[in-house]
């Protein structure tokens, strides 16, 4: 796909604002009548102590049945059960793996507690970040000044909740070599508790304690093994995620320093068709053709999608950046300025993420062009 811009398109913003609102509301007083007589504190309890005593049980009850209550966690690990030492040696042997149970069951409680704290923290951020977007966005959407400071500001705020984002994709990183660890000493006790059975000098009270801690093993691994399963889901999808609105905020960067999303009309694609048939080299078929005939050429998009897309069917794309000078006039001066016209387009290659290593420059001329050209090839 070969794109030729020369010369900027604009569209329009608005701004959101919201509102809110406040009503005032008084109790009025009765409008017939008047009112009851009403008793202190003290001369209340003083007529009638067995109604307050009663009273004050009744607001307590109350007040125990209101309390909130935290909810229990998805993975939360039901408790080892306890039972009396039987005195013989696989009795004993029960008690350490008992012990050895729970400390692992303390161990995957405190990584389901961190999980979901890492969950909640992704969640206010991303609902955040997105609420920034939106603002830059409508402000984008019809246009607006180029490099308006407000959205770059905002732009910069979009940046780092996407990167505390990202710091939390790699605590969950972390949590999950955890998480890892205790389910394989979860599967190694399971095999402990199993192979028990089979240990002489056992009395019928060891196996039913055994046969206990098996089924509480058991649980155990079921739920480590979900909860790592659903970190290693969150990690690929969050990471994911964060590359791709890493590409957007690039996106938004260029729209912001053009001052609205550009984009390219009917008649223009069509001059853009022909002039990469008419201007493609005998070996290799430009992928962005870039003419600065003008003094402001707003070709960011237009190259963005071109690379874009090309990463997206061959990750390990190269570019060659070559800026064509035309024959006619001072060639020394029109040389230097088709120099300065690809580092331009190289630079702009870099802020969208491209690696400098990639990317090769070059310079020609050319009688057949008319201005400054920069050409773009995949290599």
């Amino acid at each position: 796909m070969v794109f030729n811009l020369t010369r900027p398109v604009a569209v329009s913003a608005v701004l959101l604002v919201a509102s809110c609102s406040f009503v005032d509301e008084k109790l009025l007083p009765p409008l017939t009548g008047d009112p009851a007589p009403v008793k202190t504190g003290q001369a209340a309890m003083s007529a009638d102590p067995t109604a307050t005593q009663a009273a004050m049980a009744a607001a307590s009850t109350t007040t125990e049945t209101q309390a909130p209550k935290a909810a229990p966690s998805r993975y939360q690990l039901p408790e080892v059960a306890s039972a009396p030492s039987t005195g013989t040696v696989v009795g004993q042997r029960v008690e350490t793996l008992r012990d050895n149970l729970r400390a692992l069951q303390a161990r995957i409680n405190q990584s389901s507690a961190q999980f979901e704290a890492i969950e909640a923290s992704t969640t206010a951020t991303s609902q955040r970040y997105h609420g920034t977007i939106a603002a830059i966005n409508a402000r984008l959407q019809i246009g607006t000044t180029k490099g308006n400071p407000i959205l770059i500001n905002q732009w910069n705020e979009a940046q780092s909740d996407l990167e505390k984002i990202a710091a939390d994709v790699s605590e969950m990183n972390s949590l999950a070599n955890t998480v890892a660890g205790d389910a394989g000493e979860v599967g190694f006790l399971l095999e402990s508790v199993q192979s028990a059975f089979e240990l002489s000098g056992a009395i019928e009270e060891d196996h039913r304690q055994l046969t206990v801690l098996e089924d509480e093993t058991t649980r155990t691994s079921v739920l480590t093994n979900r909860l790592l399963n659903q970190l290693t889901n969150d990690i690929n999808r969050q990471t994911a995620y964060v590359g791709t609105e890493r590409m957007n905020l690039t996106n938004t960067s260029i729209a912001i320093k053009n001052g609205g999303f550009l984009g390219t009309s009917a008649g223009t694609r069509n001059y853009l068709e022909t002039a990469s048939v008419n201007t493609a080299s005998g070996d290799r078929q430009a992928l962005v053709i870039i003419r600065f005939d003008r003094n402001d050429v707003a070709y960011e998009q237009a190259l963005y999608d071109a690379i874009s897309r090309t990463m997206q069917e061959r990750p390990q794309s190269s570019f060659d950046v070559v800026s064509i000078a035309p024959l006619n006039g001072n060639l020394a001066s029109s040389q230097a300025k088709s120099v300065q016209n690809a580092e331009r387009v190289l630079r702009s290659l870099v802020e969208m993420g491209l690696p400098a290593s990639r990317v090769n420059l070059s310079s020609t001329a050319n009688a057949n062009v008319a201005s400054n050209e920069v050409h773009v090839y995949v290599r």
